[in-house]
């Protein structure tokens, strides 16, 4: 069906609000138009259905009806507002206007469409203008419709001739404005639930880039510009068909039935096509505003420059030499006039790298000259291939910039096929900030300040870059990874040894944090698994500093100071070990004097008896309070001594729980009393942190434990009610538990490991399950990455003493992670 078609098929009711309703409808719901043909012909649709208003309203001489903004560019998509202005040229009765304006406006509220409408002279149109940049922008795109074509292309011209004019007053404003919209909203690139109009790269820098070329100051790079923008548009399109809303903001509910509307595979692909698009978008943006700002600058120049040199010329742009080839050029780096790219293959990584080192943009024009004659690279790559590559990744932050103008002429892809892969490829994973490809260039910009910690910065530099790459791939990405690590590292030109190392980073680069966080740091079996997968002290000292760039590159809830001591204390054992030292079973650590007073205590009264003791990072004090603006929180190290007896695990977990408080660390052992007394006590150290509010006091604590031990305080109903008041908001649906039980974990006890969604009481129903699978904890290592727990619980079978743990056998260790499982699921 032809837009023509839509606006002929009901003679007598087009110019009503029904007739347009009406065609309109059928426009959005047929299959044979869409993108770019659909936003068009909607505009078309609108433009016939207002002239029929206006002319129906018997408008006077000398006004018209303009469209501005979106609807001025004719890119209506199904739930945009519609943009206009009634100009008039003052000459008719005020009442004569606003009964036109009447006639006009109230149609278009009937039928519930969204409106931004203004009634203006033209005078009053330019002094607005001149007052508001964001109407000045709308009115840059206004197109007649319908009355006093004259009085209309009067308005655009002198809009324009205003814009140009005041262009080195303005641009400065947008450009503020863009980079304040872009802080408050992110980056569209690299967020999961972008707003597609609002984030950096989005449909309003689109918007600012084709102002800026009005202005004739400067122009965005035109290749790619035009598809990204349509890209953005064609998914805004899918987006309010599919929720039938006017919204920007692409949701984790509704991106599959966009991705279906596009026809698209699924939401990830949707996401990386969207990504590519506000990237093609972001990329023009610095380069325009940079030139912008050049200009701007050799014009403030220029007039100095002409008196100095009594009215001549001026003088030409001094040229710094950077390196072979390679010169600084007005602020950015450019290619010397006797650089031959087509003869070079190292120049674009020497161009990069020199750069990157001096702080400096690379010039669009150099790039797309090297894109477009340099020569491939040997393999394998020369010594100064790899040795700029390395100087590129540790120049620091500034890596990122020329990274990325690197990428948007498609050069990191030559010089890194495998880069394809993981380019743009979401991360659905609330810890991560970034895609996969920005992450990894985030890592090696984290991995640069730790150079000086390591023997080798090289080989870390090049692990930080390629530690995910196996993420394109199917199965455990770090396998994958290590595979692709060994042909790059090859293809760069490292040598046997250093490809080892290499592969041995990329396979085990979450080995550290995750044993250190997960598994009993005092068992044998866990340091000597960990010597055994590095090999070598250089390679767990590299390893080391990697842990530490991948987890600060990969968001806020990754690294703490808590985390680095544990991967410290880790990586001091296993050196130690790799040094020749055999690591010492420690059975059961002699207890404090403070442990050692509260299990007396609790002996002596048959009840639970805790301290309370809060700690900040860099810092601890006992009973102190965090100091406002002071080290970060790690939180309160919760000690409970208790008589020996079932369920404390559960009954501790829960009544937390119901407190608000989220637990990071957990350990439960039995501990023996002072000679005379003959009994055992059940000593737990955990730490523990307010979800919000203050931490709860002490006797509070020990009223609500008290009432669990002895069964008075119903914790699993305590919960449920919470929960029924704060019902779950709508999103995604979590994956389904999983408990295993972890291979060769320890000589001493069972390792069981549980990954789930995390929850308040998640810790009480697990140790309900262990408890009534019968067998006792012996420690818990809790770890929370954003939404997901993964806990680590060390097992042994009941009725064996402290001293002589006894692990579970195979089929019994089986069986216990069914059903904790079924447990969680249920």
């Amino acid at each position: 069906m032809t837009s023509v078609e839509v606006r002929t098929e009901s003679d007598s009711e087009d110019s009503g609000p029904s007739g347009y309703a009406a065609a309109r409808l059928r426009l959005l719901q047929g299959e044979a138009q869409s993108g770019p043909p659909r936003r068009s012909a909607l505009a078309d649709l609108t433009d016939d259905w207002l002239t029929g208003l206006f002319t129906a309203a018997g408008a006077p001489r000398g006004a018209s009806l303009v469209a501005v903004g979106g609807y001025g560019r004719g890119e209506l998509s199904p739930r945009s507002d519609l943009d206009l202005l009634l100009l008039h040229d003052g000459s008719a009765d005020a009442g004569e206007v606003a009964a036109l304006a009447d006639r006009i406006w109230y149609p278009i509220w009937d039928l519930g469409l969204a409106l931004d409408h203004s009634v203006r002279t033209p005078v009053e149109a330019r002094k607005t203008a001149g007052e508001d940049l964001k109407v000045q922008l709308g009115l840059l795109d206004a197109r007649h419709v319908v009355g006093d074509l004259g009085l209309t292309a009067g308005l655009r011209t002198a809009v324009l001739a205003d814009w140009r004019n005041l262009a080195p007053k303005r641009l400065p404003e947008l450009r503020e404005l863009c980079e304040e919209r872009a802080e408050r909203q992110g980056e569209l690139s690299y967020l999961l639930e972008p707003d597609l109009k609002e984030a950096r790269g989005g449909l309003r820098d689109a918007t600012a880039l084709r102002a800026v070329a009005a202005s004739w100051l400067a122009d965005a790079p035109r290749e790619g510009l035009s598809e990204a923008r349509r890209r953005l548009l064609d998914v805004r399109d899918a987006l309010h068909l599919t929720t039938g809303r006017a919204t920007d903001r692409l949701a984790l509910q509704e991106q599959d039935q966009v991705a279906a509307e596009l026809g698209l595979l699924d939401a990830d692909t949707l996401l990386r096509q969207v990504y590519e698009a506000a990237r093609t978008v972001s990329y023009a943006s610095d380069v325009t505003w940079r030139e912008v700002s050049r200009v701007l600058r050799s014009r403030s120049v220029r007039p100095r420059l002409r008196a100095m040199l009594g009215g001549g010329k001026g003088a030409a742009a001094e040229r710094s030499p950077l390196a072979e080839g390679v010169v600084e050029q007005d602020g950015e780096v450019v290619l010397a006039r006797a650089a031959r790219p087509e003869r070079d293959p190292v120049l674009p990584l020497r161009a990069a790298a020199a750069a990157a080192q001096a702080g400096l943009p690379l010039s669009l024009h150099a790039v797309r000259r090297m894109a477009a004659t340099v020569r491939p690279l040997p393999t394998p790559w020369p010594a100064e291939a790899r040795e700029q590559l390395v100087t590129l990744l540790g120049a620091g932050r500034p890596t990122v910039e020329v990274w990325e103008a690197l990428e948007a002429e498609g050069l990191i892809t030559r010089l890194l096929p495998d880069w394809e892969r993981v380019r743009c490829r979401p991360q659905r994973n609330a810890v991560h900030t970034w895609t996969v490809d920005r992450h990894l260039v985030e890592t090696a910009v984290q991995a640069s300040e730790l150079t000086r910690r390591v023997g080798r910065p090289d080989l870390l530099l090049v692990a930080g870059l390629l530690h995910d790459i196996g993420k394109g791939w199917p199965g455990d990405h770090s396998v994958a990874g290590e595979i692709i690590a060994r042909d790059v590292a090859a293809r760069i030109g490292f040598d046997r040894g250093d490809v080892a190392v290499l592969a041995t980073l990329v396979r085990h680069h979450l080995l550290l944090i995750e044993t250190a966080t997960r598994r009993d740091l005092d068992d044998p079996a866990t340091v000597r698994s960990v010597a055994d997968a590095v090999g070598s002290v250089g390679t767990l000292e590299l390893l080391h500093a990697l842990t530490e760039a991948d987890a600060l590159a990969t968001g806020p809830a990754a690294w703490s100071t808590w985390r680095g001591s544990l991967v410290a204390d880790l990586v001091k054992r296993v050196g130690a070990v790799l040094s020749g030292e055999e690591p010492e079973a420690v059975e059961d650590a002699a207890p404090t004097a403070e442990q050692e007073r509260l299990a007396v205590e609790a002996f002596r009264t048959g009840g639970p008896v805790l301290a309370l003791r809060a700690q900040t990072e860099g810092a601890a004090g006992a009973g102190g309070e965090e100091a406002s603006g002071g080290p970060e929180p790690l939180g309160v190290e919760l000690i409970i001594a208790v008589p020996d007896q079932p369920g404390v695990l559960s009954a501790v977990a829960g009544v937390l729980a119901v407190h608000r408080l989220a637990v990071r660390t957990a350990e439960l052992r039995g501990v023996g009393l002072p000679s005379g007394l003959e009994d055992s006590v059940l000593l737990l150290n955990w730490r523990v942190a307010a979800e919000y509010g203050s931490l709860p006091q002490a006797a509070r604590l020990r009223s609500d434990l008290v009432r669990a031990l002895d069964g008075s305080l119903d914790i699993a109903a305590r919960l449920a009610e919470r929960d029924a008041a704060y019902p779950r908001r709508r999103g995604t649906v979590a994956p389904p538990p999983r408990v295993t039980v972890a291979s060769a974990g320890s000589r001493l006890a069972t390792v069981i490991e549980v990954r789930a969604q995390d929850a308040p009481g998640l810790l009480h129903r697990i140790g309900r399950a262990l408890e009534s699978a019968g067998v006792v904890v012996r420690s818990a290592h809790v770890s929370t990455l954003g939404a997901n727990a993964v806990d680590a619980f060390y097992v042994t079978e009941a009725g064996v003493g402290a001293g002589s743990p006894t692990p579970l056998s195979g089929e019994r260790a089986a069986g216990v992670a069914r059903a904790v499982e079924e447990g969680l699921r249920g």
